[in-house]
């Protein structure tokens, strides 16, 4: 595993030599490449201009930002430049907080922190446990690829986990979904959906995330490969809607025997 970024950690008065890796794994996902159909040559973009319907080189283009309808605010390479943020090589933590407090929502991206040498690994260490005993992540702000982002540092197994935030301006409002309504809920549902949960309720380790859909994608070129017709996915057909008390009733027992036949 290669490290993408070096750096410190630093709280404090404490400083910590570490690397950062990438945590997730891309080499499996499935991609397709577009063809042209008559000869299967790769197809390629050109840009162009919609004003004078002219093809531009990357030379000729420039950013703009759109202030009102058509009207833009030309922004120059040399402006980006300037600001640009130089990097410290160091993760800041600004303070500690409760996991629990961060809204899953507001999880972006997923790295792991690792020791970046013998020499950090006693401190490397020591900010492990010690995000452990206090059921603490850190939050701090790193500059990766020339702009700031927000950090969430929590502990996991003998290591670290790096989470990049949102910043919240980047989140809509719940309160900006239609038809959102606290609806009185009667008792006797209520009760048969708890139990239904809890019949359904297992530890997060045994559930089984099989991709399905890329296990059928990759079964699909393979006949595609040996030459035999391709096999269509079947999925089961929706029921009719019934009473709800008889439906939690009837996913309760089916629940129940699913449990007893595993």
């Amino acid at each position: 595993m290669r490290s993408i970024w070096k750096g410190h950690i630093r709280f404090s008065l404490v400083t910590i030599p570490i690397q950062i890796f990438n945590a997730v794994e891309t080499k499996n996902n499935i991609s397709f490449k577009q063809l042209h159909k008559e000869d299967h040559g790769r197809v390629g973009y050109k840009k162009y201009c919609k004003e004078c319907d002219e093809t531009v080189s990357t030379k000729d283009i420039v950013k703009g930002y759109e202030y009102e309808p058509d009207l833009y605010a030309i922004i120059e390479e040399d402006d980006i430049g300037k600001l640009k943020l130089t990097s410290n090589r160091a993760i800041d933590i600004d303070a500690f907080v409760d996991l629990a407090e961060v809204h899953p929502s507001r999880f972006e991206a997923v790295y792991y922190v690792g020791p970046n040498g013998e020499i950090a690994q006693q401190t490397y260490s020591l900010l492990v446990q010690t995000l452990k005993n206090s059921g603490k992540a850190g939050v701090g702000r790193i500059i990766l690829r020339d702009r700031e982002d927000v950090v969430l540092l929590t502990a996991e197994d003998k290591g670290i986990v790096m989470y990049k935030l949102r910043y919240p301006y980047e989140l809509r409002s719940m309160k900006d979904v239609p038809d959102l309504k606290e609806v009185e809920t009667a008792k006797e549902q209520l009760k048969l959906a708890e139990t239904l949960v809890a019949s359904l309720s297992t530890s997060f380790e045994e559930i089984s995330f099989e991709d399905r859909y890329r296990t059928a994608v990759l079964d699909l070129v393979q006949q595609k490969i040996d030459g035999k017709e391709v096999v269509s996915i079947t999925t089961e057909e929706d029921k009719p809607v019934v009473d709800i008390m008889s439906a939690l009733k009837a996913s309760i027992e089916q629940a129940k025997a699913s449990k007893k036949g595993a």
